[in-house]
């Protein structure tokens, strides 16, 4: 039995609210999922209840984008506490962050003659956490163009035309703030990071003495050979190994949830993480 650690709701970029995301996990027999939403921890409560009702383990999670060293990479917490109250002050300056990241992208996009308002991207992304994905859809619906990824490369991507950067935690800051939290931090869809994979012993031997948990193995796009690697890597370096699809919902079709075709999540990692979590908190 499969089970999905890297999920997104409505609560940020996805389509389906938190408790859909979990209906469907069950219905696809998931034993397990974790709500992943970028910066924000606003759709777990209601994922849990949902799960509770299905008999689905619902784990608390999140997605942080971050900096290390020249990259940008995606940091993964899961298991934390959600009423941590410095996490809750650290996710309020991301998404203060997020705020005035959009305004800029729509300055740029009206001076490109591209007409958006702030309020039709506050009503296209509803109470979640909007950012350039929720631009993306609203250019989309306009016409202006035809595909996200259109959106991106010509407009929202690093260095397109009305791209505009935003705050983001040093990577180090950011494992300190879920580990204080009592979570564990997992380096999330690794090739982000080095596509080439050679200095990726570096990087993790790096982040692992930064305090990383993890590594997500099992992810839609790993090649076997590649999934082979980073099993060792995550042996070598003793870090966790963890999975999930990044499922986003319709945003993205012919995506799914993890099992059956999809990637399968071993149901044992989470054990394993369960575990982490105890030590760690008992060394504390």
């Amino acid at each position: 039995m499969s089970i999905d650690l890297h999920t997104h709701s409505t609560a940020s970029d996805g389509t389906m609210s938190p408790a859909d995301l979990v209906k469907y996990a069950h219905k696809k027999g998931l034993s397990a999922i974790a709500i992943t939403d970028h910066d924000t921890i606003g759709g777990i409560a209601e994922a849990i209840v949902s799960g509770k009702k299905l008999g689905i383990e619902v784990v608390s999670g999140i997605e942080l984008s971050v900096k290390y060293s020249d990259h940008n990479v995606h940091l993964l917490g899961y298991m934390f506490d959600c009423d941590h109250k410095e996490l809750h002050v650290s996710l309020a300056q991301l998404q203060a962050g997020r705020f005035e990241r959009n305004k800029k992208i729509i300055a740029k996009l009206n001076r490109l003659g591209l007409a958006i308002e702030f309020s039709e991207l506050q009503k296209t992304a509803g109470s979640g956490q909007n950012g350039r994905p929720h631009i993306a859809r609203l250019m989309i619906q306009k016409g202006f163009v035809r595909t996200m990824d259109e959106a991106f490369e010509k407009y929202l991507g690093h260095g397109a035309l009305a791209y505009a950067s935003r705050f983001a935690y040093g990577v180090k800051d950011a494992i300190s703030l879920i580990n204080n939290a009592g979570g564990i931090a997992v380096l999330a869809h690794p090739f982000q990071l080095d596509k080439s994979v050679d200095n990726l012993p570096h990087e993790l031997h790096q982040l692992r003495d930064m305090g990383l948990d993890g590594i997500e193995v099992y992810y839609p796009t790993h090649s076997r050979k590649f999934r082979k690697r980073l099993i060792s890597l995550a042996e070598k370096y003793s870090l966790l190994m963890t999975g999930g699809s990044d499922y986003h919902g319709s945003i993205r079709p012919g995506t799914t949830l993890a099992g059956g075709k999809n990637v399968s999540v071993p149901a044992e990692l989470l054990v394993k993480m369960k575990e982490r979590v105890k030590q760690n908190r008992n060394f504390h």
